[in-house]
C-alpha cells in the first residue's frame, strides 16, 4: 500500500508533515502520536483503515518526527489544539481524531474548550485527564533520561526494553530508527525536541489536570476510550472519573495491551477502532 507523504501548515505557520492515504472524499481520520513518539508508530492502524476505505492523515506533531520544532517553544496544548485545527481546515467533512496519550489529550482538549471544532469522532487511546501519577512520573522519567544520545541502536533497544519489558523486544532496527537521528557527533538522538518535556502545560502525563477535565465537561460528539489492561497510566478510578463527564462514553479494553495499546495489540486494536468507526461514520 503506497502512501505520500505531505506537508500541512499549522499554527502561526509551522510547517507540519504527514502520511496521507485514501480518497479525500471518503470518511476522514486524523491519527495523533503520543509524546516522544512519530507517526510511524501508527503504521499498523494507518494500514488497516486505509485498507478499510477511509481517508487518513497520519500527523507528526510539532517538535516531533519530520515536523518542524517550535522556534517559541510552544507545545501547549493550546498551540498542539491549533495546528489541528488548521490541518481539519483543509478537509472536506469532518474527521475522526483518534489520539494516543499526547495526541489523545490534545483532540480532547480541542473538542472540548472549542465546541465549534468540526470534528465528527473522538478515540482517545489510553489517556484520561485522571491519570497514574506513578505511570505518569514514570513516562516523564524516561523522556527526560539519555540526554546525550546513544552510542548504538542496540543501546537505543536497550533503554526502550528496560522501559516496557512485557513487550517482546523488536528486532526491526529500520522501526526503531525512525525515532531516532544521529547527529554530527555519531550519536543516536531521539527525534523531538527537548523542550517538548519542559513546557509548563505538561503535554505528556502529568497533564494540567484542570485544562483536561473542564475540557471532558463539554465533550458531546461519539467518543470511545481504548485501554490497556495492563497500563499504567489509565486506572479503573480515571476511567470512573472520565464517565462521569462524559456520560455518552464507550470504553474498550485490550488485554495484554500497556500504555502504548496499539504497539502491544494491534489486531484488537484496529478491530475495535474500525468497529466503532463504522457504526459513528460508515463508509
Amino acid at each position: 500500500m503506497i502512501f505520500r507523504t505531505e506537508q500541512f501548515v499549522g499554527a502561526r505557520g509551522i510547517k507540519l508533515v504527514g502520511d496521507v492515504g485514501g480518497a479525500p472524499s471518503a470518511p476522514s481520520v486524523l491519527l495523533l502520536h503520543g509524546g516522544g513518539q512519530t507517526r510511524h508508530s501508527w503504521a499498523g492502524a494507518m494500514r488497516n483503515l486505509t485498507s478499510h476505505g477511509y481517508h487518513v492523515i497520519n500527523l507528526d506533531a510539532r517538535g516531533h518526527g519530520d515536523s518542524e520544532w517550535a522556534p517559541d517553544g510552544d507545545y501547549s496544548f493550546d498551540a498542539l489544539a491549533g495546528d489541528l485545527e488548521c490541518v481539519m481546515a483543509t478537509l472536506p467533512s469532518k474527521p475522526a481524531l483518534v489520539g494516543a496519550s499526547m495526541g489523545g489529550a490534545t483532540a480532547l482538549y480541542l473538542v472540548g474548550s472549542r465546541p465549534q471544532t468540526e470534528a465528527a469522532v473522538l478515540i482517545l487511546v489510553d489517556i484520561v485527564p485522571r491519570i497514574n501519577e506513578l505511570g505518569g512520573a514514570k513516562i516523564r522519567a524516561f523522556m527526560n533520561s539519555h540526554v546525550d544520545g546513544f552510542a548504538s541502536l542496540a543501546e537505543a533497544a536497550d533503554a526502550v526494553h528496560a522501559y516496557n519489558p512485557h513487550r517482546a523486544r523488536s528486532v526491526n532496527a529500520d522501526g526503531l530508527m525512525k525515532n531516532l537521528r544521529r547527529r554530527v557527533d555519531g550519536r543516536l538522538y531521539w527525534h523531538w525536541d527537548p523542550r517538548v518535556i519542559k513546557g509548563p502545560d505538561g503535554i505528556e502525563p502529568p497533564f494540567e489536570l484542570e485544562q483536561l477535565t473542564r475540557a471532558a465537561d463539554t465533550v458531546r460528539i461519539p467518543t470511545l476510550l481504548v485501554r490497556g489492561l495492563r497500563s499504567d497510566i489509565v486506572t479503573d478510578e480515571g476511567v470512573a472519573d472520565l464517565r462521569s463527564r462524559i456520560p455518552h462514553i464507550e470504553v474498550l479494553d485490550v488485554p495484554g495491551a500497556g500504555h502504548m495499546v496499539a504497539g502491544d495489540r494491534n489486531d484488537a486494536f484496529n478491530q475495535g477502532v474500525f468497529e466503532f468507526l463504522q457504526r459513528q461514520i460508515p463508509m
